[in-house]
């Protein structure tokens, strides 16, 4: 779902500009951010959410800082597609994003992307040996952007796998199953 219809274009990519993507939470805010074409997504950092004001400053600055262009938030969805009391809150924070800090947000389906950005982590464990793996929140927001690039590309020219990997990945076959 989009939350605002407003868009800005590049020949390339249809976009310009850097794309931040937000795992929304109500403790924590994961952060990633694309390349300045739209090709890659990368996890950027955790958020410890404090207030509404405050929380928007950091996003401010964080937008200032990389050049941001537009935002995604993920929208928390349930498996069967319907909403509830988070994909309110969601929608809610990214109507506030949009109007406090004027960039152009879209709300975008984060259905299991927490669940890989698990299983990645968990892959890494197994191959490094480390018993703990980092945090989360940025990869999970890694993920919703990657396939919100992925999409956009789609619409819009040749598809990337970006950073992440390819797109058909064991994970996401798995969820292109659950969709069917």
């Amino acid at each position: 779902m989009t939350v605002s219809p407003r868009a800005s274009s590049s020949p390339a990519s249809g976009f310009a500009g850097r794309v931040l993507a937000i795992d929304y939470g109500r403790r924590r805010i994961g952060l990633a951010l694309s390349d300045p074409l739209g090709l890659t997504a990368q996890p950027l950092e955790t958020l410890a959410r404090t207030n509404r004001r405050g929380d928007l400053r950091r996003l401010r600055e964080i937008v200032r800082q990389h050049e941001v262009r537009r935002i995604v938030v993920g929208h928390p969805l349930n498996l069967d597609g319907t909403s509830g009391e988070m994909s309110a809150e969601a929608k809610q924070f990214a109507a506030r994003i949009e109007k406090q800090l004027r960039l152009p947000v879209e709300l975008v389906d984060e259905r299991l992307s927490s669940w890989e950005a698990e299983q990645m982590m968990a892959a890494e464990r197994a191959v490094s040996g480390k018993r703990r793996g980092g945090d989360v929140d940025p990869l999970a927001a890694a993920v919703i952007l990657r396939d919100y690039l992925e999409r956009r590309h789609a619409r819009t020219g040749p598809a990337s796998s970006g950073i992440l990997g390819a797109a058909n990945t064991p994970a996401r076959r798995k969820r292109k199953r659950s969709k069917s």
